[in-house]
């Protein structure tokens, strides 16, 4: 006849084996919302001041949703976005198209951003500014959009690559970037 294991020895023996398969177990993928892992803390940057972020800004990187937006304009006062496209038409006619977003503060370096024409609303948080405020990075909790924005439309490349940075480190696929060098 075969030795019977004591029941406190079999619970001990249970839990060792329970604990080396949750060891062996992957975890379950990211969830991915957008271009931005959900899962991923992400904060708006506490170097953020209204004035100093205020004024016209070029779209130096984006995800593919906004491939056409150029520029943005931010004005403190009141606040708004303008957002600067590139529209073609069917002829081939190329005219830039202006959107207006009113914005409503809900922190510093958040806002609630909602078109002036249709009434859609996303979210408009301002993850980093380098200390000139000459390069932003700007997205969405959701991972809906991301930019890079920067006073000029060419050089500091050094500031374009740390803001690709931050956003890898707040959780947005950058190999789905466009940057426009």
């Amino acid at each position: 006849m075969g030795r019977l294991i004591p029941w406190g020895r079999r619970a001990s023996v249970l839990l060792v084996l329970a604990t080396l398969a949750a060891c062996n177990r992957s975890a379950p993928p990211p969830v991915q919302t957008g271009f931005r892992n959900a899962e991923a803390l992400i904060g708006a940057t506490s170097r953020y001041d209204a004035a100093r972020f205020g004024g016209d800004w070029q779209v130096r990187a984006a995800f593919p949703g906004d491939a056409n937006l150029r520029a943005v304009t931010f004005a403190p006062q009141g606040p708004t976005l303008i957002e600067t496209r590139g529209a073609c038409d069917s002829a081939g006619v190329c005219t830039d198209r202006r959107d207006l977003w009113a914005l409503n503060e809900q922190g510093p370096g958040r806002y609630t951003m909602r078109a002036a024409v249709g009434g859609a609303e996303r979210a408009f948080w301002v993850l980093w500014v380098d200390e000139g405020f000459r390069t932003a990075v700007v997205g969405s909790p959701e991972g809906g959009y991301g930019w890079i924005l920067d006073r000029q439309a060419t050089g500091g490349e050094d500031r374009i690559t740390a803001a690709q940075e931050i956003l890898d480190f707040n959780g947005y696929d950058i190999s789905a970037l466009q940057v426009r060098r």
